[in-house]
Parts: C-alpha cells; structure tokens; sequence
C-alpha cells in the first residue's frame, strides 16, 4: 500500500560520505501526512537501531554514535526523508532502512508504519 524507495547505499572509503534518500509513496494517489520519517541501521548479528528521526515540524533525534556526522532532512512536499552521511567509519557498516511512522493516507485513515527494503552502506578500505 504505501511504499518507500530508498537509495544512495553503496562502498565508501573511512571519512568518506554518502547521502541516503527516501521517497513515501502510495501507487497513483497520495499521502495525507506522515508524523516522523526516519532511518535505522542493522549490522550482521546485531539488532536494528535508531539512527536518525525527524518530525513533520523538523524536530530531530540523532543516535550518540553518530552525532555530529550524519544530519538528517525532510522534505515534506514530496514525503521524501534524506540522511547526509559524513566522516563514515568501518563501524556505520550495516543496513540501512527507511521509516515512515503514523502515515495517514487520508485524514482520516488509521495511522500505519511502514519500513524501506532497506539499503546497504559498506565503509571500508
């Protein structure tokens, strides 16, 4: 029903940067409102992990480990959530996965969380 797109995963060098993007879309109609956007990481044998949130109105939440590196943003228009990924370490290897959280489709549809398929970030040299 809803679907998100993410893209922008792949290598990088440590210190290197990548942008991740993430667009929330709803076959030929469209989104009411989405409340929080944001993006989580898994890395093999670990449990999935809160990255980065952000609300309709643009308050954030950054998880310690990345603070100050990774900044997330929201473009509302297009429901569409991007996480600009600097100075990358070994450790930031992981999957990467899109959330959208309390989708309206309507204003008056019960709200739904939905996640991406997720994308592969891999920092090495």
């Amino acid at each position: 029903q809803v679907r998100l797109a993410e893209s922008g995963g792949g290598l990088v060098q440590p210190g290197g940067s990548l942008r991740l993007s993430c667009a929330a879309s709803v076959g030929s109609g469209s989104i009411f409102s989405i409340d929080v956007m944001g993006w989580y990481r898994q890395a093999p044998e670990k449990q999935r992990e809160l990255i980065a949130t952000v609300t309709s109105r643009g308050t954030t939440v950054y998880a310690d480990s990345v603070q100050g590196r990774f900044t997330i943003s929201r473009d509302n228009a297009n429901n569409a959530v991007s996480l600009q990924m600097n100075s990358l370490k070994p450790e930031d290897t992981a999957v990467y996965y899109c959330n959208a959280e309390s989708v309206r489709i309507r204003s008056w549809s019960l709200p739904g969380n939905y996640w991406g398929q997720g994308t592969q970030v891999i920092v090495s040299s």
